[in-house]
């Protein structure tokens, strides 16, 4: 399969629940900043402990999806994808940072060959190192993202992450593909649409709006069209895991 036959498979899957248990049980991942006016706010938002992928824990694929699919689908879950600030926070404290593995670049990259040939890379690099299924783990994937370039670039899709180390990522924050481009390298890393603030349950969506607040989850301040950018809804109180 490639391209639109492939995105429909993927999506089928994943709206039936065919998806690793390992995943569904999320992580915490803290982040702080001081506003403008000088307050310190802490967060926590859960995130999937890895990247989304088709399957059981003992035969899955790691699916890259564009844009459309994968913000669909994180709303059917009740989440979000992360911003660029999120994902250097969830490398930061990963149990485990997998080593970037980049494949020969070109029209193979978006092949389903490649997909399932990057997948089992990063299983043995995995395997190699003795992780258990559901371990927070990081680095071996760009992540679709969440910016407020969005707003400027219609019909774009935002990727950002592949770390090599803390604060070197691969690919720096990019919306040059557009929204239906997905290759071998690319994840879905979902956030729940509840995150706490101060120890308090909030939507993410108010927080990334807030610009009292936005700045401990975003880099860009707040993102005001976070909604629309996401499919219009607000999934607050949500998550796979409920």
């Amino acid at each position: 399969m490639k391209g639109v036959e492939r995105e429909q498979a993927i999506m089928a899957e994943l709206r039936r629940g065919n998806l690793p248990e390992s995943l569904r049980d999320f992580k915490p991942v803290r982040l702080a900043a001081t506003n403008g006016a000088g307050e310190t706010i802490a967060a926590t938002i859960f995130v999937m402990p890895d990247y989304l992928a088709v399957g059981s824990d003992h035969d899955f694929l790691y699916i890259p999806m564009g844009f459309d699919s994968a913000t669909d689908i994180a709303r059917r879950f009740g989440c979000i994808l992360p911003t660029p600030k999120m994902v250097d926070a969830i490398y930061e404290q990963a149990a485990c940072r997998l080593q970037p593995q980049p494949l020969q670049p070109g029209p193979q990259m978006r092949s389903t060959a490649y997909y399932c040939r990057h997948s089992e890379m990063i299983r043995r690099q995995s395997l190699a190192l003795g992780l258990p299924l559901g371990t927070l783990v990081s680095g071996h994937k760009k992540d679709l993202v969440l910016t407020n370039r969005l707003s400027r670039n219609e019909g774009r899709v935002a990727i950002y992450g592949w770390h090599r180390c803390p604060g070197s990522p691969i690919q720096p924050l990019s919306t040059v593909h557009g929204a239906r481009y997905a290759d071998y390298s690319h994840g879905i890393r979902l956030v729940s649409a509840t995150v706490l603030i101060d120890g308090e349950c909030r939507s993410i969506f108010e927080v990334l709006e807030d610009p009292r607040l936005a700045s401990v989850l975003s880099d860009e301040g707040p993102i005001r069209d976070v909604r629309r950018i996401m499919g219009g809804r607000d999934l607050s109180y949500g998550g796979l895991t409920g």
